[in-house]
C-alpha cells in the first residue's frame, strides 16, 4: 500500500466506527503557550481532555502534521542518520473523549492492524507493551485478543522517578498523561536488535507502530496526578512507520513519499547517491520547512522561526557537502506540492510564497557563511595555539548561524582543534538564558478550573445582568473586598475575550453596594476571565451583577476590527494571492495587521490599497454575519485568520460590494462600513523574513491625525518663513544647503587631519627600531582618526600608530600597524589594552583596530604606556 492509500484506509475504518474525521490543525498550536511545535495527534484535543472545551462528537479521527525540532521533543539531529527520526511527521490518531476505553481502544488496534480488509498485518510478528502496574490493559491483550504472554512485556517506571517510564505518556510537563500500551513489529532475525524491554531493545528490529494513551491524569506542576473528570482515549501511528512496514521496506527513507522527495532532490543536486545521509536530510527537512511556512511561520532569530531558520540552514549545509554551489532547497517545493498536496492543498496554494521565502534565506545565509569565514579567518590569523577557542566558536554559530561542523571542517583542514569543553560552556548558559525568558514553559494548570462555559452575549450586548460563578484572588476561589485584585467568571457576559487580535473589552459590574472595574477580559478554555479590581463593596460566587461593558472603547475597536478586514481584502488586490494574515493587534486607538509579502510596499501600492479600503467605507454597505459549518463556508469562499482556533459552527464575515471581504471571524465588528468613517495608513514595515506590517487608523483617530499632520505642516512652513504651498521648495533649499555645509566641513575636517599628520609623523619616537606615534587628537571624530593613522602609516613605511581623542567624556581610540609588523604588533590586542585603561573595551584586525571609554581621566597615562606596551611586545 502506498502512503496516501494507508492514511485514506486509517481514516475511513475509524469512520466507520462512529468516529468524526477532524482535520489536521495548524503547526503553530492555537492558544496553547506550552508548546513550540504541534507535535501530537492530540494537541488539539488538549482542552477536551482536560474538561474545558467540549465537541458535538466524542470520537475522533485525524492525520495530524507534526515537527519535533525544538523544545522537549527534538529530534533533529538525529535526523538523516537514523531509519526512522524525522523533524517533520504525520500521526494517524483516534480518540475517545469519556466515550469508550481500554478494552475498545485496543480492539479497535488489533483489527485495523491485522484484519485482512485493512492491513493484514502477521500476528506473529506483533509484540506488546503494557505499563508496569496495568493488569487490566496486560489480561485484554492475553485473554481477550490472543497475544501469546511472552509477546507482552511489562515496562515500569525505568527512568528514575514514578510515572517516568516508556510506557507512561505525558505531552509536557504539565497536563492530560497517563498509562499507555503499545505495539511492536518484528522486521525479521536479519536486522540487529532485541525485543522491547530487553538489553538490546535499541536495535532495528522491533519498531513500535502503535501507541494507544489511556488518559486517566492531569499532571500539575507541582507533580499530582489527578483524575480527568473523563477518562479517555488518545492512540497515535505513525504514517511513516506503517508505511515502511506495509511497503516491506526497513528504513522510512525507503517509502514511496521518500523516494520521491529523495529522487528530487537527487535530480536538483546533479544525481547524488540516495543513499547518502545529507541526502535524507534535506528530503526530510524540506517537509518541515514548507509545512512551517504554510502555518505562518517566517525565518526569524528567536522562538519558533529561529528553528525553522535552523532547519534551512541545515538543510543548506548538507546540501552544499554534497557539492551545491547555488541555492537549490527551495527548487523541492514544487516536488513536494506533487507528492503530498491531494492531502495538504496549501502547499499548492502557497507553493510560490514557500519558494521565495525558503529562496531568500538561502541567499542570506550564503553571505553569512562569507562573512562568518572572513571572521573566522581573522580569530585563526590572531591565534598563538592550536585550539580554536569556545567562545569564537559560540559566536559564530549564535551571532552568524555559522554551523559547528562547517567550523569544525576548517580547523581540521589547518591543523587545529575546537574547544568544545568552552562551546559547551556557552552553549548551557545560553540556554539558561532562554529557559528563563522562555515563552513556551507556562504551567497548563495555573488557569481556571471550572466546568460548563460562559455564554457570550456581546453580540447582541453591551450591558447584562449575570450571575458570578466564581470570583479568584490570588489563583484561589473566594470572596474579594474593596482593593482587591481579582477574576471574575459569570454565568454569562456582553465582555468580549481577546481573541484574534483584537482586545479585550474594559468596563464595569455593578452590585448593591459594590463595584468591580474591569481592566481586561481574557478566555480560558471555555471561560471568559473578567480581570480587574473590587472598588467598593465584596464579590463573591452566586452574587447577580449588572454587567456594562465601556461602550465608546468597544465601538471604536469594532471598527478598527471591521477594517483590517477591509484592508486585508485590499492587499490581496493590489499585492496578490498569496498576501495572508500573519498576525493582527486591534484596539481604540489604532489597527496593526502582519501579512505575507515578499518586499516593500511602494508609496503607490499604498496609495491604491488606501484609497480602495475608503470607496469600500462610502459604499456603506451592511456588515452580514451567517453562522454555518465549515465545510459550507470554504464553499462561500471565506479566510481563516492565522491562529486563530475555530469550532465545528463558524461566524462567516461578510463587508462590501460584491463579496469584497469574506473571513472566519468570531470578533465584533460595525454594523455598516460606512460606521468606520475613514482609513489612513501611517506606516508600512518589514518584521522578518517574508511579513510586513502596516499601521493605520480610522474614524476619530484618522481625523487626529489629520489635524497633527496639518499641525506639523505648519510649524515647518513657519521655520523655513513660507506658506504652506512653498514649503517644499523652501526645505528642499535649506536641505541642499545643509548638505554643501557638510561637505565643506568634510573637506576642512581632512585638511586638518593631514595637516596634524604631517606634524605627528616628525614627534615619531624609535622603540626597539620600530617608529612609534602615540597622541591625543583634540576635537578629531572617530573618521578623523582612522584617515589620520592611514596618513601617518603610509608616512612612516614601517610603524605603530596609537591616536585617541574625547567627545563629551567618552575616549575614541584608534590604532595602526603597518604590514610588516603585524606578526610581532597586532593592533587589535594593543587597543584591547589600551581600551580596558580607560574603562572600555577593543578590537579589530591585525593593522587596524579601534576601541573606546568611558574613563578620559586615564587617557593621558594609557597614551603614556604605549612605547612601554610596543617594547614589551617587540621582545
Amino acid at each position: 500500500m502506498k502512503t496516501a492509500e494507508i492514511r485514506k484506509a486509517f481514516l475511513e475504518f475509524f469512520q466507520q466506527q462512529g468516529h468524526t474525521i477532524v482535520p489536521s490543525s495548524s503547526l503553530v498550536p492555537a492558544n496553547d503557550p506550552t508548546l513550540l511545535f504541534t507535535n501530537a495527534g492530540m494537541n488539539q484535543f488538549k482542552d477536551v481532555f482536560l474538561g474545558r472545551e467540549q465537541r458535538n462528537y466524542s470520537r475522533a479521527t485525524s492525520s495530524q502534521r507534526c515537527v519535533r525540532a525544538g523544545g522537549k521533543h527534538n529530534d533533529l539531529e538525529n535526523v538523516g542518520y537514523t531509519a526512522r527520526h524525522h523533524t517533520f511527521f504525520e500521526m494517524l490518531g483516534n480518540f475517545s473523549f469519556g466515550d469508550y476505553f481500554k478494552r475498545e481502544a485496543i480492539n479497535f488496534a488489533w483489527t485495523f492492524l491485522t484484519s485482512p480488509d485493512w492491513l493484514g498485518i502477521d500476528r506473529d510478528r506483533l509484540w506488546v507493551t503494557v505499563y508496569g502496574s496495568d493488569d487490566e490493559a496486560f489480561n485484554i491483550w492475553a485473554d481477550e485478543i490472543g497475544v501469546p504472554r511472552e509477546r507482552i512485556v511489562r515496562i515500569g517506571d525505568n527512568k528514575g522517578a514514578p510515572y517516568a517510564s516508556d510506557n507512561f505518556w505525558q505531552m509536557g510537563d504539565t497536563g492530560p498523561c497517563g498509562p499507555c500500551t503499545e505495539i511492536f513489529f518484528d522486521h525479521g532475525p536479519d536486522v540487529a536488535g532485541g525485543p522491547p524491554g530487553s538489553p538490546e531493545e535499541d536495535g532495528d528490529r522491533y519498531i513500535e507502530i502503535w501507541n494507544v494513551v489511556f488518559m486517566q491524569f492531569n499532571r500539575t506542576a507541582d507533580g499530582e496526578m489527578q483524575p480527568l473528570p473523563r477518562p479517555s482515549v488518545d492512540t497515535g501511528m505513525g504514517l511513516e512507520r506503517i508505511s515502511a512496514v506495509m511497503q516491506k521496506v526497513h528504513s522510512n527513507y525507503e517509502i514511496d513519499l521518500f523516494e520521491d522527495l529523495l529522487k528530487a532532490a537527487s535530480d536538483v543536486l546533479g544525481g547524488i547517491d540516495h543513499r547518502e545521509a545529507s541526502l535524507r536530510v534535506i528530503a526530510d527537512h524540506i517537509r518541515s520547512c514548507a509545512f512551517l511556512i504554510t502555518d505562518g511561520v517566517m525565518p526569524s532569530n528567536e522562538g519558533r522561526g529561529f528553528v525553522l531558520r535552523r532547519i534551512i540552514r541545515r538543510a543548506v549545509r548538507h546540501g552544499n557537502k554534497l557539492g551545491a554551489k547555488e541555492p537549490f532547497f527551495y527548487k523541492l517545493v514544487g516536488a513536494l506540492a506533487a507528492i503530498m498536496g491531494d492531502a495538504y492543498p496549501e502547499l499548492k496554494q502557497q507553493r510560490e510564497q514557500i519558494e521565495r521565502i525558503l529562496l531568500q534565506e538561502e541567499e542570506q545565509f550564503a553571505r553569512t557563511l562569507d562573512k562568518g569565514l572572513r571572521l573566522l579567518e581573522q580569530d585563526i590569523e590572531a591565534l598563538s595555539g592550536t585550539e580554536i577557542p569556545g567562545t569564537t566558536i559560540f559566536t559564530l554559530y549564535d551571532t552568524y548561524g555559522f554551523p559547528v561542523d562547517l567550523t569544525n571542517d576548517i580547523a581540521r583542514e589547518r591543523g587545529l582543534t575546537l574547544d568544545y569543553e568552552g562551546y559547551e560552556r556557552e552553549m548551557e548558559a545560553q540556554r539558561e538564558r532562554a529557559r528563563a525568558a522562555s515563552k513556551f514553559g507556562v504551567d497548563y494548570n495555573a488557569g481556571v478550573r471550572l466546568e460548563g462555559r460562559t455564554e457570550f452575549t456581546g453580540y447582541e450586548l453591551v450591558d447584562d445582568r449575570d450571575v458570578v460563578r466564581a470570583v479568584y484572588v490570588d489563583g484561589k476561589v473566594g470572596t474579594a473586598a474593596a482593593g482587591d485584585e481579582a477574576v471574575v467568571v459569570l454565568e454569562k457576559t456582553p465582555f468580549y475575550a481577546e481573541s484574534g487580535g483584537q482586545v479585550g473589552d474594559t468596563g464595569v459590574l455593578l452590585w448593591n453596594g459594590g463595584r468591580f472595574e474591569v481592566t481586561d477580559t481574557r478566555k480560558d478554555g471555555d471561560h471568559h476571565l473578567h480581570v480587574g479590581r473590587v472598588v467598593s463593596g465584596e464579590l463573591t460566587s452566586g452574587q447577580q451583577v449588572e454587567a456594562r461593558v465601556d461602550q465608546q472603547r468597544r465601538q471604536a475597536t469594532a471598527l478598527n476590527h471591521s477594517a483590517t478586514h477591509l484592508l486585508h481584502a485590499a492587499l490581496r488586490q493590489v499585492l496578490g494571492d498569496h498576501v495572508t494574515q500573519k498576525g493582527s493587534l486591534v484596539d481604540p486607538d489604532r489597527l496593526r495587521f502582519d501579512f505575507s509579502h515578499f518586499e516593500a510596499v511602494s508609496a503607490d501600492q499604498l496609495k491604491t490599497i488606501e484609497r480602495m479600503v475608503n470607496a469600500q467605507i462610502r459604499a456603506n454597505t451592511p456588515v452580514h454575519t451567517e453562522l454555518m459549518d465549515m465545510d459550507r463556508a470554504r464553499e462561500k469562499g471565506a479566510m481563516a485568520l492565522f491562529g486563530e482556533k475555530y469550532g465545528d459552527t463558524v461566524r462567516v464575515l461578510s463587508m462590501g460590494t460584491e463579496g469584497f471581504s469574506v473571513e472566519l471571524c468570531g470578533g465584533i465588528h460595525a454594523a455598516r462600513t460606512g460606521d468606520i468613517g475613514v482609513l489612513r495608513i501611517t506606516g508600512e514595515s518589514g518584521i522578518s523574513a517574508g511579513v510586513r506590517r502596516i499601521e493605520a487608523v480610522t474614524g476619530q483617530g484618522a481625523l487626529d491625525w489629520f489635524d497633527a499632520t496639518e499641525s506639523t505642516l505648519r510649524e515647518v512652513a513657519s521655520l523655513v518663513k513660507a506658506n504652506r504651498d512653498a514649503v517644499i521648495e523652501k526645505v528642499q533649499v535649506a536641505v541642499e544647503r545643509s548638505r554643501q555645509l557638510e561637505k565643506e566641513l568634510a573637506q576642512l575636517k581632512g585638511k586638518l587631519a593631514s595637516a596634524a599628520g604631517s606634524d605627528l609623523a616628525s614627534s615619531a619616537k624609535e622603540v626597539g627600531g620600530v617608529k612609534v606615534v602615540a597622541a591625543e587628537m583634540a576635537g578629531a571624530d572617530r573618521k578623523g582618526l582612522m584617515e589620520t593613522v592611514d596618513q601617518l602609516k603610509n608616512k612612516l613605511g614601517s610603524g605603530i600608530v596609537v591616536l585617541a581623542s574625547v567627545e563629551d567624556g567618552k575616549v575614541s581610540l584608534v590604532a595602526g600597524v603597518t604590514k610588516d609588523l603585524t606578526a610581532r604588533v597586532r593592533a587589535g590586542d594593543l587597543v584591547r589594552d589600551l581600551a580596558a585603561e580607560v574603562g572600555g573595551k577593543g578590537g579589530g584586525r591585525p593593522d587596524m583596530a579601534q576601541g573606546g571609554g568611558t574613563d578620559a581621566d586615564k587617557l593621558p597615562a594609557a597614551l603614556a604606556s604605549v612605547e612601554a606596551r610596543v617594547a614589551a611586545l617587540l621582545g
